[in-house]
């Protein structure tokens, strides 16, 4: 049973995973890469994004600096664009994509764009599911072996409901994400932030980016299917 649960952990979940790994690594090498080449008109990420923002009239959209490395993101509650240090301060063409796919989120966002809304919408849901899930499943599944209950069925599949929302938010993350980064290579260019010879290094950086939600999307799958598998292949 140990192995055979292991064998389909191996099959379902650790994809994802390696993909993940493997595309964190893609982003801080391109990161790190273009954050050593400066912008043409030395413009900073925070600078870039301001330009965006304040291009479209979104005055009311405040800039902020984060603590850590790439944690930079929008929060469409506060209206709030936060960036990291070397983001915000560094006239990189790193820096500048960064700050300007978060800018599009601020875009989106006074676009009641759908995706974005319905991705905000279900975040407390899925921070409770998330770390809860996971627990409420084992508990079931344990009451299951010791007893063979329905309760611990149905109690594993109220877990399962709940951790599921996490794959849900992953890929309800992909087309808000794509859509920040298409907006992003868009601007900077047809507002002259960045000339059209400076944005190889923009698509590097964000396209490797794109490919950690990917990732993370295929193993939030491959988890919820790992746990489908256990749940349903022990109640047979």
């Amino acid at each position: 049973m140990f192995f055979g649960s292991y064998g389909l952990w191996l099959i379902l979940a650790l994809p994802g995973l390696l993909l993940g790994l493997w595309a964190q690594m893609k982003v801080r090498s391109a990161f790190s890469r273009y954050s050593k080449v400066r912008t043409f008109r030395g413009i900073t990420g925070a600078q870039a994004a301001r330009a965006i923002l304040d291009h479209y009239g979104l005055y009311d959209v405040s800039i902020e600096e984060t603590r850590g490395l790439l944690t930079d993101h929008y929060d469409p509650r506060a209206k709030v664009l936060r960036l990291s240090p070397d983001v915000a301060r560094q006239p990189s063409i790193a820096a500048v994509g960064v700050a300007a796919h978060e800018a599009g989120h601020a875009l989106q966002h006074a676009k009641n764009y759908a995706p974005l809304q319905l991705r905000t919408a279900i975040v407390p849901a899925v921070q409770f599911g998330s770390w809860l899930g996971p627990i409420i499943f084992m508990a079931g599944f344990f009451l299951m072996a010791m007893s063979g209950g329905r309760f611990g069925f149905s109690l594993a599949l109220l877990g399962l409901a709940a951790f599921g929302l996490t794959a849900i938010f992953s890929i309800v993350t992909l087309p808000v994400e794509f859509d920040a980064s298409r907006r992003a290579k868009k601007e900077l260019v047809a507002i002259g932030i960045l000339d059209r010879g400076e944005m190889e290094g923009v698509n590097k950086t964000l396209d490797a980016a794109a490919l950690t939600y990917v990732a993370a999307a295929i193993a939030a799958i491959g988890q919820v299917l790992y746990y489908a598998m256990l749940l349903f292949g022990r109640r047979d």
